[in-house]
């Protein structure tokens, strides 16, 4: 009997342990953008805080947040980096997407975007952009959301300027030759035009002084399909997020930003860097939700409805 039990039991072990193995080589495709605040996948691949989890992550590049919900959306990648406006949008035509982790949040003690002007513009207020031309990367983003509540929460009216789309990287000459009058622009391109601008306003604080931004998503389906590797993936970005918002951590995190964005180094040191969500709540998304709603004209909705739980 007892030669039994010993063979039983090292059945057991090994069952667990290749159990165990196999979870060790999990391969999951994650698709996001080259910015700061979508690094947290290079920090967590770069730190070994996936291989911790158990987790081969495939990084790979995507243009923007519709792009990717498209790749998600259609099983091209297993999780998707995403502004919270691209999920709401994509949850009001019945596309399943649920955030499983926090990604960048803004915090009006970080500003990493806001509306700028030439450094002698007369523009000085809110009231001042009735017809003017406002430059956004983005219509019918947070880009274009935040100025507008901005505008009517300061005296102006929203209605009466006029939002454009044009690259972040057209910017800044566009301001210079007079064809835009006003530019929402975000690091590392503020970084680079600071000295050239005037702040007029941090446009995201009229949403909310915190709030969560963007996530990493999948779909209901994939989440159901995949449970553990939804909580090892919310577990390493967790432990990315709380290294990554440590001050003393930045000059390390810059070094992989550049490493894997291509950003000059220099130019990512200069800038003030992202702050990342450590927990995914309902209160931190419901901002994002409500002015989207307001700006894009549909009924607001719970936030919890688009986490995964």
């Amino acid at each position: 009997m007892r030669q039994a039990f010993v063979t039983v039991l090292s059945l057991v072990l090994l069952t667990s342990a290749a159990r165990h193995a196999q979870a060790q080589t999990t391969t999951v495709t994650v698709l996001t953008t080259p910015i700061d605040s979508a690094a947290e996948v290079f920090i967590a691949k770069d730190l070994g805080y996936f291989a911790k989890q158990g987790l081969d992550v495939d990084v790979q590049p995507g243009t923007n947040g519709s792009a990717i919900a498209a790749a998600v959306s259609s099983d091209a990648a297993d999780i998707g980096y995403s502004d919270l406006v691209t999920l709401a949008k994509g949850y009001l035509k019945g596309i399943p997407f649920v955030a499983i982790a926090p990604a960048a949040i803004w915090t009006s003690a970080a500003p990493v975007a806001g509306l700028v002007v030439p450094a002698n513009s007369p523009i000085k207020s809110a009231q001042d952009l009735a017809g003017k031309v406002i430059a956004v990367p983005g219509l019918g983003t947070l880009a274009e959301y935040s100025p507008r509540a901005w505008i009517d929460q300061n005296g102006g009216d929203a209605t009466t300027a006029k939002f454009i789309e044009m690259p972040y990287a057209a910017m800044p000459a566009a301001l210079a030759a007079g064809r835009i009058d006003v530019a929402y622009i975000s690091e590392p391109f503020l970084a680079v035009v600071r000295k050239d601008v005037r702040i007029l306003g941090y446009s995201h604080n009229a949403v909310a002084k915190q709030f969560l931004q963007s996530a990493w998503f999948t779909t209901l389906q994939w989440a159901k399909d995949h449970p553990d590797v939804v909580r090892r993936f919310a577990a390493a970005m967790r432990e990315t997020a709380i290294w990554a918002n440590q001050k003393a951590n930045q000059a390390k995190s810059a070094e992989i930003l550049a490493k894997y964005t291509k950003i000059d180094l220099a130019t990512v040191t200069a800038m003030e860097r992202a702050r990342f969500g450590v927990t995914l709540t309902a209160a931190s998304i419901q901002p994002a939700i409500d002015v989207t709603a307001k700006y894009g004209k549909f009924e607001p909705f719970p936030a919890d409805r688009l986490i995964y739980h």
